[in-house]
């Protein structure tokens, strides 16, 4: 199998703020994996949380390939993905998704066949997503609001965790007045201590908060399941739940626990920590990072399995280079194409332009993998 690395500049449409830091871009690394004449794709970002620059990540995915190497079928390939076999236990989970990513894609392409339908389910899910609104103040979230509700959005995700939280209460009650009919997460990304979690719940609870993600500072699990126990509103963790220890100690305990493929290991790893849910009273989530569509395509096949879903990555983005999972309208929907269902997204025409310099036109970095 022939393996090629591709690193993208993914510039966000506007700056995205959350409690612990602000991006306005981050580099996607895509690998492909070319067997037979065609070829499957997966995708890490790079992540200052998750500890993955995009040097890092071009290093690991060429060990990656390196393995991939020694496999005479991505069908084979795949079978040791699913059985944890392939790659280095110390191989981060984002690099391990990607990996995954790749190998459902090529092997359902070669089998005519979705990749929802190789995990066993036979129509394309479909469900809809949240869409964040990142902090900003009431006024701007307000417009944000009633223009996504408009647009067919019936769940927004607000970011909390702003210095003082009444500014955060402001938000949401302004979000709220906007989109009166849209289902509320919250989501303080870890900013506040047990002690003001337990003072803020019920004021969000009466602005019709239906769900907050990770309230606590993370580090401290036993903390956010004893919030969980008084909470009036349902409790879902994040970082605070990241492999499958985490997952163990917190079933039954929180209401539910986020699953982004890239924290968790890929499909095959959330559909693990799927079935270790199952009857716990614990519900899953399906969240992601700001990513391309390709990167969330895989997740997307996955969202008939979820209570919650959050997977509009794509849609903060200036230019998706892919395309096939929709979500503009406040639905994603896996497609019934063989393999992921993405394809690359034509680029924008340029902006006409009068600067006395020429634009650069040097081609995409693109190499084979060691």
């Amino acid at each position: 199998m022939k393996t090629t690395l591709h690193t993208t500049r993914l510039r966000l449409a506007e700056p995205f703020r959350i409690s612990r830091a602000v991006m306005d871009a981050r580099d996607a690394v895509r690998l492909s994996v070319e067997h037979g004449g065609l070829s499957g794709h997966g995708e890490v970002v790079a992540s200052v949380y998750y500890g993955l620059d995009t040097a890092t990540i071009r290093r690991l995915l060429g060990v990656a390939a390196r393995v991939l190497g020694r496999f005479a079928t991505p069908e084979s390939a795949l079978d040791a993905q699913r059985e944890r076999r392939l790659l280095p236990a110390s191989t981060p989970p984002g690099v391990a998704a990607a990996v995954d990513a790749a190998l459902l894609d090529l092997v359902g392409k070669r089998a005519g066949t979705p990749v929802h339908a190789l995990l066993g389910t036979t129509a394309p899910p479909a469900a809809p997503t949240a869409r964040t609104l990142g902090i900003m103040s009431p006024v701007q979230a307000a417009l944000r609001a009633r223009a996504l509700a408009d647009s067919g959005f019936t769940v927004l995700k607000v970011k909390g965790g702003s210095p003082d939280p009444e500014d955060d209460l402001a938000r949401v009650r302004a979000v709220r007045e906007a989109a009166p009919h849209a289902a509320l997460l919250l989501d303080p990304n870890g900013a506040w201590s047990a002690g003001q979690a337990r003072a803020l719940l019920p004021r969000f609870a009466e602005l019709g908060v239906e769900a907050v993600e990770q309230p606590t500072v993370p580090g401290d699990p036993e903390a956010l399941a004893r919030l969980a126990e008084g909470s009036p509103l349902p409790v879902i963790a994040d970082e605070d739940a990241v492999g499958p220890e985490d997952v163990r100690r917190l079933a039954g305990r929180v209401h539910g626990i986020n699953v982004k493929l890239a924290k968790c290991g890929g499909v095959h790893a959330a559909l693990r920590i799927a079935e270790s849910l199952r009857g716990s009273g614990t519900a899953l989530m399906l969240g992601c990072l700001t990513a391309s569509s390709l990167g969330l395509a895989p997740a997307v096949h996955l969202a008939d399995r979820a209570r919650w879903v959050d997977l509009d990555g794509h849609l903060l983005l200036a230019h998706d280079p892919w395309e096939g999972i929709g979500g503009t309208d406040g639905t994603v929907r896996a497609s019934d194409r063989a393999g992921l269902g993405v394809r690359p997204r034509p680029e924008p025409a340029p902006t006409p332009t009068r600067a006395a310099h020429a634009p650069d036109k040097s081609p995409a970095r693109e190499e084979s993998a060691p």
